[in-house]
This record gives structure tokens, C-alpha cells and sequence, in this order.
């Protein structure tokens, strides 16, 4: 198994000549490319160096979480290196394999077992989430104007970049698709003068949307209902879902962009926020497993086809690919100076998968497939509409306000 390791190694640095590593086994034995190694990949028992052999990244993740891999140094960098001879692409194991297409079948996010899986990933503690994403509570990708941007302030431009992107006039009255915590309704409420409502499937997040909104005044302007977005009622001027979309799965594309033409006033317009892909890739079976179940960033000529099959006609597409790994660093600063808390909330190898998650996620918007997209759409042709991007003024990101999401 050690010799599947070494032409591993060496895949890699004929893809990167420039890279130094070191392996290291539980016997003692090991080998070392460079002089100077810029991480070590330790494998602290037999069975993790199996598991890794026979299930590629699944057997990685699932060795890392219980500790029996440790990566010292900078573990991007070792995923860089994934990416570049496309590790994730390995084949697995026979019965891994079944047992994962047992899990994907289960775990579809049909509306029946949607509010399951949801409940999986963010009904496990508002406290956690606070410490992971500060005040702001905003768990999509910030938008960053500045390098020197923080992330109270980036989070505050992504929710303005959205209402500008909606084009929000006071008096309108909007929907948010899987709003979280709230924070672009309230965002918009006292920002655009809109009323809104949003919905969700997290009963702690909507219990937390409730309450922060009663805070802030804004109970007679907002309203979060415990549903499906997928069985959203009303009529809007606008609709927005950020951070939605990237959850359900290839199969219910179809049905999240009907949903949104039909509770879309005509000539409204609607926005979505979403992580995808260019091209079809395989659900991330480890991701799937342990962090979002049912999840799937869908290519975007699916979502594409999905709008124009719904009478929704997009007027503007942006990829804001970059700006999502200072995103996570931010939040894997607040993690790790929290991770004590963290880990007397939960156990170590909820802190090992969680941290192992968030250093993927950056890893993969920086070298991998995933990308973030901005679609703008109108239900039916609608002439009036900026003919440039020149209203989205970046002076208008000069902002701080306390936001939740």
C-alpha cells in the first residue's frame, strides 16, 4: 500500500515540481520530497493508510476525523496538490460504494426529508454559529471591497450588493428563499424600506430571526415562516435566495426556479446566491456524509435551463469565486480562536471534521470546481432595468451595520 502512496506523491510533483512534503508512517518508515517540506502527512495506523488506498478521499476524511491521519504544516497545501492530479476523482471501494448510493437515496432532498437534513447541519446549537460567524451571522460568501475589508463589513456588502442587484424601492415587498437568520431581510428592511418575508426549514433559525428581528424593531415590517421554499405562497415584487440553492440537489433545480416565477410578480425580479459548478461534478460523498446532507452544487447551465423553462429571463451572471476563501479564513480565524469552547460544546472529532470542512471549503474555490454565482433574473422581459452595472457603486459598501442572516 506504501508504493500507492509514493506514485501518488510522485503524480504530484510531476503535475508541481516545485512541491516539498513529507510522509510519514506509523512504523517509522516514510519518505520526504524537498528540503524543505511545507506539510507533513502523517498516517498513524495501518488502516488509515488502507482506508486511503481503497477510498480515496472518503477513507482520508474519515481517518482525519477520528485522528488516526494528521496533516502538520499547511494542509492546503496538500489539497492543492489533490486538486491538481484530481485525488477526489480516485475510485473507491465496492462496498463503500453501495453503501453511499444507499445514503445519496436517502438523503435526497425531497420536501419530506429536506427539513431532516437541514436540521442536521443547523439546528446543532445558535451559540456555535456565533462563534463561527460572528455577530452578523451570515453563513454565505462575503463580498469584499477592500482587501482590508473585515468580515462584519464584507458580509455587510454582500447584503447591500444583493438589494442593488434587486434594485429596492421602500414600500416593495419581498421574499427570502432559506433566509437563515435572517439577516437580509432585516438588512433590507432598514436599509430599502421593504417588508419581506422570508422562509426557512430550521426551526432555530427561524426562532433566532424572530427574535433578533423583534430587537431591531422590525416585527411589523418582517415575518419568518417555518417552510418549505419549495411550497412558498404570496406574491412578490422581488425574491431573493442566498445560500439556498447550492442544498438541494441536481433534482430539485426544476422545482425551486418554478417556485420563484410563481410567487414573482410579473416583470419582477429575483436573485440568486448560490455555489455551483461549471460542469457536472460527483456530490462530494464526504461532504454529503458529515457536513450538508443531500447537498449538491449544481453546473450552471442546469440552473440556467431551469429559469428559462420558467419564464425567467436573466439579465446578469457574475462568478464571485474569489472572494469566498477570505470569507472562510475569517471564519476558521474565529473557530480556531474559539475552538476550546468549541470543542466542550461538541468532541474533538466534531471539531476535527468541522475544521477539516471549512479548509476544504477554501481549498476548493481557490483550485477546485466550486464557484459562486450571482444570477439576476426577471419573470418576463423588463425594459427598465439599469443598462450597466454602474448603480452597484462601491462607495455604497462604506458601511457598518449589525446584521444576521
Amino acid at each position: 500500500m506504501k508504493d500507492v502512496i509514493r506514485e501518488l506523491a510522485e503524480a504530484m510533483t510531476a503535475a508541481e515540481p516545485e512541491a516539498q512534503f513529507e510522509v510519514r508512517y506509523w512504523d517509522g518508515t516514510g519518505f520526504k520530497i524537498g528540503e524543505s517540506p511545507e506539510f507533513v502527512l502523517i498516517f498513524k495506523t495501518k488502516e488509515a493508510l488502507s482506508r486511503v488506498v481503497s477510498d480515496a478521499f472518503m477513507g482520508f476524511g474519515e481517518s482525519y476525523m477520528t485522528g488516526n491521519i494528521e496533516v502538520e504544516g499547511d494542509i492546503k497545501k496538500l489539497f492543492y496538490l489533490g486538486f491538481k492530479i484530481d485525488f477526489a476523482e480516485r475510485p473507491m471501494s465496492l462496498m463503500l460504494r453501495i453503501k453511499l448510493a444507499m445514503h445519496f437515496l436517502i438523503a435526497r432532498n425531497t420536501i419530506a426529508r429536506s427539513r431532516q437534513n437541514i436540521s442536521f447541519s443547523y439546528d446543532i446549537g445558535n451559540d456555535f454559529y456565533e462563534l463561527l460567524l460572528g455577530p452578523g451571522m451570515i453563513y454565505t460568501c462575503a463580498y469584499f471591497n477592500s482587501p482590508e475589508d473585515s468580515l462584519d463589513q464584507a458580509q455587510w456588502n454582500k447584503l447591500e450588493l444583493v438589494c442593488q442587484k434587486l434594485c429596492l424601492q421602500p414600500g416593495e415587498h419581498i421574499a427570502d428563499l432559506g433566509c437563515g437568520w435572517g439577516g437580509l431581510l432585516m438588512h433590507a428592511a432598514e436599509n430599502h424600506g421593504v417588508t419581506g418575508v422570508g422562509f426557512t426549514i430550521s426551526s432555530e433559525q427561524r426562532d433566532y430571526a424572530i427574535r433578533k428581528i423583534a430587537d431591531r424593531g422590525l416585527s411589523d415590517k418582517l415575518e419568518i415562516r417555518l417552510q418549505d421554499a419549495r411550497e412558498a405562497e404570496g406574491l412578490y415584487d422581488k425574491v431573493a435566495s442566498v445560500g439556498m440553492v447550492e442544498h438541494m440537489g441536481n433534482a430539485q433545480i426544476a422545482p425551486v426556479f418554478e417556485r420563484i416565477s410563481k410567487i414573482l410578480k410579473p416583470q419582477g425580479l429575483a436573485m440568486v446566491h448560490t455555489i455551483g459548478n461549471d460542469m457536472q461534478r460527483p456530490i462530494d460523498p464526504w461532504i454529503d456524509k458529515y457536513i450538508f446532507p443531500g447537498t449538491q452544487a449544481s453546473p450552471l447551465t442546469t440552473m440556467v435551463q431551469a429559469m428559462a423553462d420558467n419564464g425567467l429571463d436573466i439579465v446578469d451572471l457574475e462568478n464571485l469565486r474569489m472572494h469566498y476563501p477570505p470569507t472562510v479564513e475569517f471564519w476558521l480565524e474565529n473557530f480556531d480562536d474559539n475552538i476550546e469552547q468549541i470543542t466542550a460544546m461538541y468532541d474533538e472529532t466534531f471539531v476535527r471534521s468541522f475544521r477539516l470542512y471549512l479548509e476544504i471549503a477554501s481549498s476548493s474555490f481557490s483550485w477546485g470546481d466550486n464557484r459562486l454565482y450571482h444570477l439576476v433574473m426577471t419573470k418576463g422581459l423588463k425594459n427598465d432595468l439599469p443598462r450597466t452595472r454602474a448603480h452597484l457603486v462601491p462607495a455604497a459598501f462604506q458601511q457598518q451595520s449589525n446584521t444576521s442572516e
